[in-house]
């Protein structure tokens, strides 16, 4: 099991309202959906650098 740490997050009403809207719709809690979407976007950003280096070597 990986290590887990509690933390505490402030967040403006409109965002938690759509981040619960769509955490229901995706059949998770609001912690599972905050955590899926940040796994996400980390995992987008470390691939950004390889699709730009083929997009440069495309042209």
């Amino acid at each position: 099991m990986e290590h887990e740490t509690r933390l505490t997050l402030r967040l403006p009403s409109d965002v938690r309202t759509r981040l619960s809207a769509k955490a229901k719709s995706a059949r998770r809690s609001l912690n599972a959906e905050i955590v899926y979407r940040l796994e996400s976007s980390l995992r987008i950003e470390a691939e950004l650098p390889a699709k730009a280096s083929d997009l440069r070597d495309s042209l």
